[in-house]
């Protein structure tokens, strides 16, 4: 059985830190959707983040991959991890609230396991993990209320297509281990969010025509926050973490993202999440907790 990492207080600052950006970047996201489409959103985001990471990769004159498979596995990692969640969560921001959207994303770790144990032998879905697991599903169906699942309006949509980039998400981790693993982290994310980039900024020239540039001060400050700091800056924050804490104790990002989330969207956009979204948020919490299974062994080895 893998072990869990210690968390020293610097990891834990950094881990606040990160939650932090994310947290934020729902917000910042809905603002610059005020005024930008969706499609437009996303290429701004990735293209000037990926011009970011070059610019680290080329002053830690990282090595730069020359073989087309590598090249490919960019692309794809770049259509699963940015431009199919990136959308579908922008998309479905135009119609539920930033908090709401933060809480259903936490289901990433829950499809991750899933996703995990069918495709690699080393993660088996043992039965702590799959009372993680369905704990994980019941809190999102309470978070999304099935009545609201019946009704199949454009919310329930909107829930729905953040759900689907989260699996994507998932999708995306198990391609990163299966295909770049022997890569630095700082390359695979620029080579990731170029492809992305090259899908991204056609798709807004051609559905959406041309970005416009003249946009409001405060636009271009959400751009500059989502794009640079929770996207450029947070991938190079998030390989740093995963180094000092380990993959198991990141798992605590996912908890902490929502709560930062809710209280911006409230105090700068005065959202009010239903009491289902708050209890489905608790239930989600504890399969994650499980899931992550430091409590069950503190239980089973006190101190």
């Amino acid at each position: 059985m893998t072990t869990q990492k210690t968390m020293s207080p610097r990891a834990w600052g950094e881990l606040m830190l990160l939650s932090l950006i994310w947290g934020a970047s729902f917000l910042s996201i809905r603002i610059a959707l005020d005024e930008i489409p969706v499609l437009t959103s996303v290429a701004h985001r990735v293209g000037w983040a990926a011009l970011a990471l070059w610019i680290v990769v080329l002053i830690l004159r990282l090595p730069l991959p020359r073989s087309p498979r590598i090249w490919g596995a960019f692309f794809v990692m770049g259509m699963l991890n940015n431009v199919i969640p990136f959308s579908l969560m922008a998309w479905g921001q135009l119609h539920i609230e930033t908090g709401l959207t933060s809480i259903l994303n936490a289901a990433t770790a829950v499809f991750g396991v899933l996703v995990a144990a069918a495709l690699f032998a080393d993660e088996r879905l043992g039965a702590r993990k799959a009372i993680g697991v369905a704990l994980g599903f019941l809190g999102v169906a309470t978070a999304i209320g099935l009545k609201n699942l019946a009704q199949f309006d454009i919310r329930s949509l909107a829930q729905l297509a953040v759900l689907a980039g989260t699996l994507s998400y998932a999708l995306a981790g198990a391609w990163a281990r299966a295909q770049l693993s022997d890569q630095p982290p700082q390359v695979n994310a620029a080579g990731m969010l170029t492809g992305s980039a090259l899908v991204m900024i056609p798709a807004a020239l051609f559905f959406e025509g041309p970005i416009r540039l003249d946009l409001a001060p405060v636009t271009w400050a959400a751009i500059a926050y989502y794009a640079l700091i929770a996207t450029a800056f947070a991938y190079l924050l998030y390989y740093r973490v995963l180094a000092m804490a380990g993959s198991g104790n990141l798992l605590l990002c996912t908890l902490l993202i929502p709560p930062v989330a809710i209280v911006l969207g409230a105090a700068v956009r005065g959202e009010e999440l239903a009491p289902g979204a708050y209890a489905g948020f608790a239930i989600l919490g504890a399969g994650l907790l499980i899931l992550d299974g430091r409590l069950l062994r503190r239980r089973h080895n006190p101190a």
